[in-house]
């Protein structure tokens, strides 16, 4: 899923430089959501794991 985050921020990046306002808008929205969702997850499974531990 990070790695998704990471394209559509390339996606965005370059587009930005291009001048598709937006088609970089809406890019960097999708990056920016999967990133805070990867982020989420990674708590969770990081909590997960120090309750199964205890």
């Amino acid at each position: 899923m990070l790695y998704y985050a990471l394209v559509f921020l390339v996606i965005a990046l370059i587009a930005g430089v291009l001048g598709f306002s937006g088609l970089a808008g809406a890019s960097a929205g999708i990056a920016q959501i999967l990133f805070f969702l990867f982020l989420a997850f990674l708590v969770i499974s990081i909590i997960v794991g120090l309750i199964r531990r205890v």
